[in-house]
C-alpha cells in the first residue's frame, strides 16, 4: 500500500442510498504507473490507472461513485500530482481536483409539437429528458451539464483520424448506383432539366474534345444565372439562356464572382477531384479546404490521365455514413459522441442576451421574396436557410437544391425573383410525381441542444442533409445549427 502522506481519512462526501454513478477520472499528462486516490477512497486505497488504447500518454479509471462533491489527486511515479486543467481546491489535503456528480435526475419528456398535416418534412423531436437542476451546499444552483475534457475530445479525434487515415475512397463506393455527367457543351437550360428530372444537385462536367472531366455544374450555378437574369444589366437573355451552353456560362462566371458583392472568391478554374485510392481523411480535407460540397472519385489507368473513369461523387455526409457505420457498436472508444451538442464546440448558435460577440443566425420569414432567399444563400454560403414564424419557430427551408424546382414546365422563364415568395418557391417542388421528392423529409431534419453528437451524426449521414437544424422542445424555436463542416473541422481539429 503507497502513503500518502495526507491528513486521516475523511469520509465521502455523498448522498446516502443513492444510485452510484459511473465516473471516468484521466490523466493525460504520461507517466509509467499512474494511481488515483480520493475522498471516495477514503484517502487510503490507491487505484491503479490503465493507459487509453492508441494513446499510450494518457491513463483512465472508471470509478462507481455517489452524487455529491468528491476530491482526488494522481499518484505519478512516486510523485503526487494534480490536473491543473480541471477544477480544484486547496485544503488540508494539499491542492486536490474536485467533480461534481449531481442527483439522478427524474425523466420528464419534452414538449412535443404535433406534426403539421400535409408538412414536407418529418418535424418530429425525440422525447428528452430536461436538464435536473440541483442545489449545492453554499444554495448556489448549477445545471448538470458535463463539459467535456480536452482528454477526451483529443482521444475522439485520434481514433476519428486513425479510421480515416486507413481506409480509402474505395469504401465510399456503393454496390450498385448511378453516376451522371454532363457534356460541358450541352446547353444550360438542358442541364438544369436534367438535373431536376434526376433529382440530383450536382454533376461532373465533360469535355469530349480534351478527353477529361473539366469541373462541375452544381445548383449554385443555376442560381447565380437566375440572378444575373433578374438584374437590369444581365447580358443574359432569356433567349440567350436557351441555347447558351454550360462551356460559356463557366467562362463568365469568373467575371460574374468578381462583381458580386465586391468580394466574393473567384471562380475554380481547376477541377477539384481525388483517386479511388486517396485515404478518406485526404478526400475530406479536400473539400474543407476548397469550400466545395462534393468530390469526383475519378480512375485513370494510364500513367498521363487518359481515359479517365468517374467512379463517384463523394461528400462529407458518404464519409460521415463511415464514421457512425464503424463506431456504430463501440462508441464508448470515442467519449465525445455522446456528449450533449451544446456542451462542445461545434456548429452556430443563437447568441444570448448580452453577448457582444454574438453572431445572429441567417432565418428567413414565409413571406420574404425568393429574391432575398438567393442573395442570402450566395452571401452568408450555406447550403440551406431556416424558414421561421414570427416566433423564430422552425417551419421548413430552403435550399440551395430547390431552385432546381424551377427547371419544371420552364417556370424560370415566367416567374420574378423579387415577386415570388419563398412559400411559394417551396411549393412548386411539392409536386407529388417529382422524382426530386426524394430530398423531402430528409433535408430539414432536427435535434435537441441537449441530443448527443453521435445523434447529429447520423442525421448528417442521410443524403442530401447538410444542416441540422437545433431547436427548443416544443416551441421549434431555432437555437442552432450544426452542419457537415462544422462537424468535421470539430472532428478532424
Amino acid at each position: 500500500m503507497l502513503s500518502s502522506g495526507m491528513d486521516p481519512p475523511q469520509e465521502p462526501s455523498g448522498l446516502a442510498g443513492s444510485v452510484l454513478v459511473p465516473t471516468r477520472f484521466v490523466w493525460p499528462y504520461g507517466g509509467k504507473r499512474v494511481f488515483l486516490t480520493g475522498s471516495f477512497t477514503r484517502w487510503s486505497e490507491h487505484l491503479p490507472m490503465s493507459p487509453v488504447e492508441g494513446c499510450p500518454t494518457v491513463f483512465q479509471a472508471i470509478c462507481s461513485l455517489t452524487p455529491g462533491v468528491h476530491e482526488y489527486k494522481f499518484y505519478v511515479d512516486g510523485e503526487w500530482r494534480h490536473d491543473e486543467q480541471q477544477p480544484s481546491v486547496t485544503g488540508r489535503y494539499g491542492t486536490v481536483n474536485t467533480v461534481f456528480l449531481t442527483r439522478e435526475p427524474d425523466p420528464i419528456p419534452a414538449i412535443l409539437s404535433p406534426g403539421t398535416p400535409g408538412s414536407r418534412m418529418n418535424m418530429d423531436v425525440d422525447s428528452e429528458a430536461f436538464q435536473h437542476v440541483v442545489t449545492l451546499s453554499d444554495g448556489a444552483m448549477h445545471e448538470a451539464t458535463h463539459r467535456i475534457s480536452e482528454t477526451d475530445i483529443q482521444i475522439s479525434r485520434y481514433r476519428i483520424s486513425v479510421f480515416l487515415s486507413m481506409h480509402t475512397a474505395y469504401d465510399l463506393l456503393p454496390d450498385s448506383g448511378k453516376v451522371i455527367a454532363l457534356d460541358v457543351n450541352l446547353p444550360v437550360k438542358q442541364a438544369f432539366h436534367i438535373l431536376y428530372e434526376q433529382g440530383i444537385p450536382v454533376a461532373p462536367l465533360w469535355d469530349f474534345y480534351r478527353g477529361q472531366f473539366v469541373g462541375v455544374l452544381s445548383a449554385l450555378d443555376f442560381i447565380l444565372i437566375l440572378r444575373e437574369l433578374g438584374s437590369h444589366g444581365s447580358n443574359l437573355t432569356e433567349e440567350e439562356l436557351e441555347t447558351h451552353t454550360i462551356s460559356a456560362w463557366k467562362e463568365g462566371k469568373q467575371q460574374l464572382y468578381r462583381q458580386m458583392d465586391g468580394h466574393a472568391r473567384p471562380c475554380q478554374r481547376r477541377l477539384i477531384h481525388a483517386g479511388p485510392y486517396d485515404s478518406l481523411k485526404d478526400v475530406a480535407l479536400k473539400i474543407l479546404q476548397n469550400e466545395v460540397a462534393t468530390v469526383p472519385i475519378i480512375h485513370s489507368s494510364s500513367q498521363d490521365g487518359s481515359f479517365p473513369q468517374l467512379l463517384h461523387l463523394a461528400s462529407l455526409s458518404g464519409i460521415l455514413k463511415c464514421i457512425c457505420r464503424h463506431f456504430r457498436h463501440s462508441s464508448s472508444s470515442l467519449p465525445v459522441l455522446q456528449q450533449p451538442v451544446c456542451t462542445i464546440p461545434v456548429g452556430t448558435w443563437v447568441p444570448k442576451i448580452g453577448d457582444p460577440n454574438g453572431r445572429a443566425l441567417e432565418m428567413l420569414r414565409p413571406s420574404a421574396s425568393l429574391s432575398s432567399a438567393l442573395s442570402l444563400l450566395v452571401k452568408a454560403r450555406v447550403s440551406s436557410i431556416p424558414i421561421v414564424d414570427d416566433n423564430d419557430s422552425l417551419l421548413d427551408t430552403y435550399s440551395r437544391s430547390d431552385i432546381t424546382a424551377l427547371a419544371k414546365d420552364r417556370a424560370y422563364a415566367h416567374i420574378r425573383l423579387d415577386e415570388m415568395s419563398v412559400h411559394q418557391a417551396l411549393q412548386l417542388g411539392q409536386d407529388a410525381n417529382s422524382p426530386y421528392g426524394f430530398f423531402n423529409g430528409q433535408r430539414c431534419q432536427m435535434c435537441l441542444r441537449s441530443d448527443p453528437l453521435q445523434k447529429v451524426m447520423e442525421r448528417l449521414a442521410n443524403p442530401g442533409v447538410r444542416r441540422v437544424i437545433i431547436v427548443e422542445a416544443g416551441s421549434k424555436r431555432v437555437e442552432g445549427i450544426i452542419s457537415l463542416s462544422d462537424v468535421f473541422r470539430f472532428l478532424l481539429g
